[in-house]
């Protein structure tokens, strides 16, 4: 658990963060205006996207990468760093 940090100005503020918590309550997806998508046709399941992913809000289920967009804030590195063209960049609606 984490604890309570009182700060009443500058001074009381922390050299560094105290601890990062937890961000599953934080569903950071709403931050994004483009969604990266898979195009499963083309993916060869290399998981080049799940590695650069700074998120980590991909996901691999059945050998396959699945996006998490509760929390991909569409930084779009993982349609960057694929190899295969296989994600697709769509404007958030």
């Amino acid at each position: 658990m984490t604890e309570k940090i009182d700060i009443k100005g500058e001074k009381d503020m922390p050299a560094m963060a105290m601890s990062l918590g937890l961000m599953d309550w934080n569903k950071t997806g709403s931050w994004r205006n483009l969604r990266p998508v898979i195009d499963y046709e083309k993916c060869t399941r290399c998981m080049i996207c799940w590695k650069f992913c700074p998120d980590a809000c991909i996901l691999i289920r059945d050998e396959e990468p699945v996006i998490d967009y509760d929390y991909c804030k569409g930084c779009l590195i993982c349609a960057e760093e694929c190899p295969r063209d296989a994600i697709s960049v769509v404007k958030e609606e």
